[in-house]
């Protein structure tokens, strides 16, 4: 049976982008801090991405805002912390049932947002809510056919590195955008899931949520390449997605250096 996530990985730049990032992550895995701290590093990683993925989803909140207010009035950032807080319990699902858990991160985003019947369930006729700007969304035939072809390739066997199918679960969910609201934290959710659960970051110590707002300048292109279905574009996408992946562990290893000096 083809490998199609290795074909991917395979692409020019793609190997080189995810050893890098691999690189990044490994030595933030040695930081000594991480012996007796290590549930710390997690918490603060959990509430920047929550931060991160709340602001590319278009609210306006800082860290300190989200440490002192606790009952945020926006429901985009209602949703990430509720993400944030349950993403953990998640992992082991998400290697054997991944639709279900897509069902479970939009009722947990978008609980605030939408009728108590759209949660969970892939979207029919409503609007879609197009942060990124980026254009009609697929139809819901095709949302429904790529959907069961996302859930095939993560439930099946494959050789490519977790970030690669990090990236493609990222991307494919942001293509299709599956449930109308709130589907970029549910795209990024999905992302530091599969790195979870992957075995690239075990304990959850770093959130690419954090290294895509670092990276946002390029966050939009790269995601259209990656839409365009074009090996280059899908290239571009996944170096993207491992750049920020190395960003989010430097961030991280930043938590680590701040912990070790109190």
């Amino acid at each position: 049976m083809t490998d199609a996530l290795l074909q991917v990985a395979n692409l020019p730049g793609v190997a080189e982008a995810v050893a890098d990032a691999r690189t990044a992550v490994d030595r933030l895995l040695g930081h000594r801090i991480l012996r007796r701290r290590s549930a710390e590093v997690s918490t603060e990683s959990a509430l920047r991405g929550a931060r991160a993925t709340a602001v590319l989803e278009g609210a306006s909140v800082t860290l300190e805002e989200l440490r002192t207010t606790e009952n945020p009035a926006d429901p985009i950032v209602q949703g990430a912390l509720r993400v944030s807080a349950e993403l953990g319990s998640l992992a082991e699902t998400w290697r054997q049932a991944p639709r279900q858990v897509l069902a479970r991160l939009h009722v947990l985003v978008a609980a605030d947002a939408v009728d108590s019947e759209e949660l969970g369930r892939p979207r029919s006729d409503q609007a879609v809510k197009d942060v990124l700007g980026l254009g009609d969304p697929p139809s819901t035939a095709e949302v429904a056919r790529r959907l069961d072809m996302l859930s095939g390739l993560l439930t099946g066997p494959t050789k490519a590195p977790a970030i690669v199918v990090a990236a493609i679960v990222h991307g494919e969910l942001l293509t299709l955008r599956p449930f109308g609201w709130g589907d970029g934290i549910v795209a990024r959710a999905a992302e530091r899931l599969t790195l979870v659960a992957r075995g690239l970051d075990p304990k959850s110590l770093t959130a690419p949520e954090v290294g895509h707002a670092e990276l946002a300048g390029g966050y939009v292109s790269a995601l259209r390449a990656y839409a365009s279905g074009d090996p280059d574009g899908v290239s571009t996408w996944i170096r993207h997605c491992a750049d920020a992946a190395a960003a989010a562990a430097r961030d991280s290893q930043a938590i680590c250096e701040a912990l070790l000096r109190g």
